[in-house]
């Protein structure tokens, strides 16, 4: 079997197709991953072929959080113009790639070409879901695109009534549709295909999959889909903590992680984690990331590092502080580890209420608003024993082989 694997956004959306394509190798099928450009060397050396869609979401993001302080926000006419050429481009590309496939893979919503691809291909169409707060339900809001009317910590809520939920998933699928739809129609119409009338549920067929641990984000109840969840897709990395890492580690207390991933950070960023680890009196270890964190002077009780195998760290640490990445908090969860989320968007504020609401960590201050002293109140709380004991004893129950059982299932369908 050829499939093949997209998804478009940051690590946190590619790290898991590279583990699906992995675990379908393993098993005899050739698996292609179609992912932004930055990923293709790192998705290469693990002997996995690789076809760019595209931008370079990391020199994007950068160049998007260089704009300026208060950058201008584009148009309503400019934005749709960039939807527009992205969705050109990613059916160009798609069709392109998918040639001899005999199923494609589409990780994430950013993706809007897959089904239609496979649709004019006469092949299987698969789509997976990271996290089930982006699949709609009357058990929670949409990650995005919230009415501005509502006051801004209302639309950052996981706890809004069934009624005001399904209302917000009206308004963004409208949303959706008012810059996707038309461009969207276009590329199908030149692959012969019929318009469709909503392009949510276009690309999330009425049978998603959800790369999601089933007791850490579980699949809601929802009156329209069919939801296959298979557990997270995560990826060990065969490759050891960096030796200054590990002589870190070994010389005193667990220390603490923080680091934000992909996001974007204000200049006093690392100061405030430094300072809020010292005055809980931790150690640190801080995650370079998208950010470019740091450590703020040449104490000894802070470290500054790259990309490193969570699975491997996270046994290791007193607490993880981070953003609220799907894969981060599945990691955090798997290594029983306490968490500290410090949600800047989108699913990231629905992984903080389940953090939360499992005890096995604390919601900590938005991303705006993170200060010394409120990051410093919301270590203590996350480094509480009975707070440590429940995440040591959620570990157990985390599934660790999500990208196994999702291999094993699309073979077992497609025979």
């Amino acid at each position: 079997m050829k499939v093949l694997i997209s998804s478009i956004g940051s690590r946190g959306e590619a790290q898991p197709v590279l583990a699906l394509a992995l675990e379908l190798r393993a098993l005899g099928h050739d698996a292609t991953l179609c992912i932004p450009p930055n990923f293709k060397p790192w998705v290469e050396a693990r002997g996995i072929a690789c076809i760019p869609i595209g931008p370079d979401v990391q020199e994007f993001t950068a160049q998007s959080a260089n704009a300026g302080a208060q950058p201008r926000r584009p148009t309503h006419a400019q934005l749709q113009q960039f939807v527009a050429h992205t969705v050109r481009d990613q059916f160009a590309v798609t069709r392109e790639a998918a040639r001899g496939c005999d199923l494609i893979v589409v990780a994430g919503g950013l993706q809007s070409a897959g089904r239609s691809v496979a649709e004019a291909l006469q092949i299987p169409y698969v789509y997976a879901a990271y996290c089930a707060g982006t699949l709609p339900s009357r058990e929670h809001p949409p990650p995005l695109m919230r009415p501005q009317w509502l006051p801004a910590f209302v639309r950052r809520q996981q706890w809004l009534p069934a009624l005001v939920n399904r209302l917000l998933w009206v308004q963004s699928e409208r949303s959706w549709n008012d810059l996707f739809r038309a461009p969207v129609n276009e590329q199908r119409a030149a692959l012969g295909l019929g318009p469709v009338d909503s392009v949510p549920p276009h690309i999330f067929t009425d049978r998603p999959w959800l790369a999601a641990d089933p007791s850490l984000g579980p699949a809601g109840p929802s009156a329209h889909l069919t939801i296959t969840q298979t557990g997270a897709w995560l990826l060990p990395s065969p490759a050891p903590l960096p030796e200054e890492l590990e002589r870190f580690l070994a010389s005193g207390e667990p220390p603490l992680y923080l680091g934000f991933g992909s996001m974007q950070a204000r200049p006093e960023t690392s100061r405030v984690l430094v300072e809020a680890a010292r005055a809980v009196g931790r150690r640190a270890v801080i995650s370079h990331g998208w950010g470019n964190l740091d450590v703020i002077d040449r104490g000894a009780d802070c470290i500054a590092i790259g990309d490193v195998d969570h699975t491997k760290l996270f046994p290791r640490v007193a607490a993880v502080v981070h953003h609220g990445g799907a894969g981060t908090t599945t990691a955090a969860a798997s290594a029983g580890a306490p968490q500290l989320v410090v949600p800047h968007l989108y699913d990231q504020y629905y992984w903080a209420n389940r953090v939360r609401r499992l005890g096995i960590g604390v919601a900590g201050p938005l991303a705006a608003r993170l200060r010394t002293h409120a990051l410093v109140d919301a270590l203590r709380a996350s480094l509480r024993p009975d707070v440590a004991a429940r995440a040591r004893a959620f570990a157990s129950r985390v599934e660790r082989d999500g990208a196994r059982i999702a291999a094993r299932r699309l073979g077992a369908e497609l025979g």
